[in-house]
């Protein structure tokens, strides 16, 4: 989808690693809209035919089809859009206070399944269109150290499979990406798990599935998809005793 004609590529969450590395992949004669929360640096897209820079709180789930016909009455149809936006949290005050539980999963399962059904109308009423969500293997067998990120990415997992169901024949196209531990801004200081990731490695992969078509789910990178194929047989005794 780059190159001839013009597309219009829409990432929420636009100043994360892993949306700028994907925007940046996909710029070439396409206009970018990196939407993301006021105030802060605004970074540049090069090769860009037009980079648009939208106010976007993505908490702010009343607002999400505003930003959207916002956008689409700038830049036109929105024919890509990829959702980067989530936070990790603080597991261990989650555990103790209920106000950062609603506030993990809000951002990451609540405010991704609005926008993505805003979104999954509009490029159904068309017929045309690609829709990334980002999925986590943190919410394929939720571990103890992050329960609270691991439920809601496994709520947002879900949401998107049966989306991407609903969406079957329409012309639009649904990317569950499940990366494993990404090394970043997001998990600095944290120990890299196995399999790690860089943004750069999650977004290469990424645009090659928009690009080249495939599978619904896009495991990055793809051995975790075995790894936790087998880790649904790991007894509970030993998993609760599983690092993040």
């Amino acid at each position: 989808m780059t190159g001839s004609p013009t597309s219009v590529v829409a990432i929420f969450g636009g100043r994360s690693e892993i949306g700028l590395e994907i925007a940046t992949r996909l710029a070439a004669g396409n206009v970018v809209v990196l939407a993301s929360r006021p105030g802060g640096e605004l970074p540049d897209v090069p090769d860009a035919e037009k980079v648009l820079h939208v106010d976007f709180d993505a908490d702010d789930v009343g607002s999400h089809a505003a930003v959207v016909k916002a956008i689409e009455a700038d830049a036109g149809p929105i024919d890509i859009a990829v959702l980067t936006f989530g936070v990790l949290g603080n597991q261990r005050l989650a555990e103790a206070d209920p106000a950062e539980v609603v506030r993990i999963v809000h951002t990451d399962f609540t405010a991704q399944a609005s926008l993505l059904t805003v979104l999954a109308n509009q490029m159904r009423e068309r017929r045309t269109g690609t829709l990334v969500a980002f999925s986590s293997v943190a919410g394929q067998r939720v571990r103890r150290p992050n329960y609270v990120y691991g439920s809601a990415k496994a709520g947002l997992d879900g949401f998107a499979s049966g989306l991407a169901d609903a969406l079957h024949g329409s012309g639009v196209d649904l990317v569950i990406a499940r990366p494993g531990f990404v090394i970043g801004r997001m998990t600095e200081g944290m120990s890299p798990a196995p399999f790690s990731s860089t943004p750069g490695q999650v977004a290469e992969a990424v645009v090659r599935r928009i690009t080249d078509g495939g599978p619904v789910e896009l495991w990055i990178p793809w051995q975790l998809r075995a790894m936790f194929f087998v880790a649904r047989f790991v007894p509970r005794a030993i998993w609760r005793r599983m690092p993040r």
